[in-house]
């Protein structure tokens, strides 16, 4: 009887291995799959291990390009921040992650998929939007919620067990007492001696990003130049350092920026099924790239296009945190982030010195900025006469405010905010 088959998210590690044998076990045809979103692994020695688990077919796919300039860059475009400070390392990966799953269960000719996502995170929500929005009929496996699996496996000793019955190798160094996920734009740690929110991340758990002690006592200027909100190249004004393919430059800024101990967060976030959990992340140089492409379009994006576009930022950010970004309402989000991208063009200077970044200077050939109305010393052809008739229509609803609060008594400041 022929198997069928199965595509399986697979990592290489204990989890994945486990559930890649215990699918094989299940009779089902195991095809694993390897995204490289920019993690350093060996990708060899991985696909080895697949095959010699059970698997099938294994596929390796480089997505490091895509991932940069299809997913990180209009994110960036969105100035897409998670609850005022988490640059959505973990969750801008796992879109396309899951979309090239799906491409290859096509191609395999199977609606079956697999991950190994925990039944407590995110990511099970992320990939499982994304098999739903992209193959409607798809069929999942998600083992962390099997209750079948989860009878077998209550923890980690029953993994290791497994493992050792099937004579599944397991790395013989001693695991991290933390979880890590790692791709082009940042590596996340949390989990195990992280849990405890008071402990301050001990320095040893930090791979991306020097300390600021460590970091160089002088500051390293980079010029990064944009056309329509998007980065096309990145000079190091020290050393004359150039990069302009998309890849390259991602690369680069990520190795500067983590030399001067740039993008470093350590928080509390709510996760989308309703748990708090604490992150450490480093992100370096989406850290530089957000900064630098926030301050251009201070002098070339019009003030109220800016206003409304920061209006759905939150929600943007939240739509990609919870896994939505191929719904209908991201696509209505994104269509107005790349209506506000245009003419986003020109170059910021930056200085980066031991964790901080400052921007010392911008230029726009589609800047707005109009030195001689803005200046104090020169008169521009701007009337200040003008703004007396501006503030006293503007100021009549104050006027008709403050009558109804005398209403109800002496005005009390306090006690009326």
């Amino acid at each position: 009887m022929k198997k069928e088959k199965i595509i399986l998210a697979y990592s290489g590690g204990l989890d994945t291995s486990v559930i890649l044998k215990w699918l094989d076990n299940k009779g089902f045809d195991v095809i694993a799959y390897v995204a490289d979103v920019g993690q350093q692994e060996d990708f060899k020695a991985i696909e080895e291990k697949a095959y010699a688990t059970g698997a099938s077919k294994v596929y390796v796919e480089d997505l490091k390009d895509e991932l940069v300039t299809d997913y990180i860059f209009p994110a960036m475009q969105g100035n897409a921040i998670y609850e005022g400070r988490y640059l959505l390392g973990t969750s801008i990966a796992r879109p396309l992650i899951a979309k090239r799953h799906i491409e290859i269960a096509k191609k395999e000719g199977t609606k079956f998929v697999s991950h190994g996502a925990t039944g407590k995170g995110n990511d099970q929500v992320r990939f499982e939007f994304g098999f739903y929005a992209l193959m409607p009929d798809v069929q999942i496996i998600a083992p962390w919620k099997d209750p079948e699996f989860l009878e077998q496996f209550k923890g980690r000793t029953d993994l290791i067990a497994y493992a050792d019955k099937y004579e599944i190798p397991i790395k013989a160094s001693k695991s991290k007492p933390y979880s890590e996920d790692e791709n082009l734009l940042h590596i996340s740690h949390e989990a195990g001696i992280l849990e405890d929110p008071a402990m301050r991340c001990p320095e040893d758990v930090y791979s991306l990003t020097k300390s600021p002690q460590e970091a160089p006592d002088a500051e390293t200027i980079l010029k990064i130049k944009f056309e329509d909100g998007i980065p096309v190249s990145v000079i190091n004004e020290n050393d004359g350092t150039q990069k302009t393919d998309p890849l390259e430059m991602f690369l680069y800024l990520n190795e500067v920026g983590g030399e001067n101990a740039i993008g470093r967060v350590d928080m509390v976030e709510n996760r989308y099924i309703g748990l708090k959990s604490r992150g450490v992340y480093e992100t370096p140089g989406g850290t530089i790239l957000w900064e630098a492409h926030k301050d251009l379009e201070g002098v070339a994006m019009d003030k109220e296009v800016m206003h409304l576009r920061d209006m759905f930022m939150p929600k943007f950010a939240e739509l990609i945190y919870n896994g939505l970004w191929f719904s209908p309402e991201m696509d209505f989000i994104l269509s107005a982030i790349y209506k506000s991208q245009e003419d986003i063009t020109g170059e910021v200077r930056l200085a980066l010195y031991k964790g901080n970044i400052l921007t010392i200077g911008r230029t726009s050939p589609t800047s707005l900025y109009n030195q001689d109305l803005s200046s104090m010393e020169v008169e521009g052809g701007y009337n200040p006469v003008d703004c007396q008739g501006f503030i006293n229509i503007n100021g009549m609803r104050l006027q008709a405010h403050n009558v109804v609060l005398r209403k109800n008594g002496p005005y009390n400041w306090r006690k009326n905010i």
